[in-house]
């Protein structure tokens, strides 16, 4: 009789449990809910909140002014290209930085950023060229397996121009240079994996190919800490098979837009001028530490910031995450 009192109980509790979470008062539980976590949020209960002319006013901003994002993409010519956010107005940041500044309009508008539905992860094995032509940032890459004499006065002149570069690292080059390599990363910038002995990879098996990018990537994880991202195939030669081992081992194979051809000794009044003229946005400009690409660097970058662009490493300039602006 105990038992079969208990299991009526249980069901009736049951019932009651349900018609709290559907209905009229399911409805009026998630609006109370609601309402407290507004209150707790902004300090404004929520219907007041809903009637404020300011916060009327914001909704309709965020409607007028939203940026869609932008996928990434498999260009027929330029292969993946990564997305971008989309922007908009957060209205209950806003809202509640206004309210607690004591005034009925904000100075600065708070905004968050919208992730594109389609990333450069979803594209699968594909080669990269360049960033996305919406985000205003070049990737500066410096590619090295020689060239020590030029490295020290690259790293200044960045210092020097506020910059950070990606210097991709031929691992045999890391072997016997773990002290410059090692200067670099305290200047602050990326460091990446250009396979272990700068080969044609195109041409080498599958077990070399793999051999080459692995053996890279613990040297840079076991010498500096670094956790590989991105491989840059020697003299830009690979094919299918090469992006899909890198692929396989956790890394994007990045290529370049524009290239200084700095291992031709060129002048370095022509290197500035054809990058200053052919940079824009999401190209990815390659190096090497040379007397060319060294003498040019600073003129490159002024070059590059007078068209209004910003420049970076790789990861900065592939990554889908918007130019902020700074107040509304």
């Amino acid at each position: 009789m105990n038992g079969r009192k208990g299991a009526v109980l249980m069901a009736c509790f049951a019932v009651v449990v349900g018609v709290a979470q559907t209905g009229v008062v399911g409805d009026y539980i998630r609006e109370a809910r609601h309402q407290a976590a507004e209150v707790r949020a902004t300090g404004v209960p929520a219907v007041d909140q809903a009637q404020d002319p300011l916060y009327k006013e914001l909704l309709e901003k965020r409607e007028q002014t939203r940026i869609q994002p932008v996928d990434a993409v498999v260009d027929r010519v330029w292969k993946a290209i990564p997305g971008y956010n989309g922007l908009e107005i957060d209205v209950d940041a806003t809202y509640k930085q206004a309210k607690a500044a004591g005034t009925s309009k904000p100075f600065t508008y708070v905004y968050r950023q919208i992730p594109p539905k389609v990333s450069l992860d979803d594209l699968g094995a594909e080669p990269i060229y360049r960033g996305n032509p919406n985000k205003p940032m070049v990737a500066l890459m410096i590619n090295v397996a020689w060239g020590n004499e030029f490295i020290v006065p690259m790293l200044d002149i960045l210092d020097e121009e506020k910059v950070k570069a990606t210097f991709f690292f031929d691992g045999s080059w890391l072997k016997k240079n773990p002290e410059l390599a090692k200067e670099i990363q305290k200047r602050g910038h990326e460091l990446e994996n250009h396979a272990y002995t700068h080969p044609n990879m195109s041409q080498l098996s599958e077990y070399r190919a793999t051999m080459e990018i692995s053996k890279t990537q613990k040297l840079l994880k076991e010498t500096l800490g670094v956790d590989n991202k991105w491989f840059a195939p020697p003299s830009g030669d690979f094919n299918q098979q090469t992006v899909r081992i890198a692929a396989g081992l956790g890394l994007k194979t990045v290529l370049w837009t524009l290239d200084t051809v700095d291992w031709r000794n060129p002048s370095p009044e022509s290197v500035v001028s054809k990058i200053s003229k052919k940079a824009e946005a999401g190209s990815l400009i390659l190096m090497h530490p040379t007397s060319s690409s060294s003498k040019a660097l600073r003129g490159m970058i002024r070059g590059i910031k007078a068209k209004g662009l910003i420049p970076g490493t790789v990861s900065q300039t592939l990554s889908p995450e918007r130019i902020v602006p700074q107040s509304g």
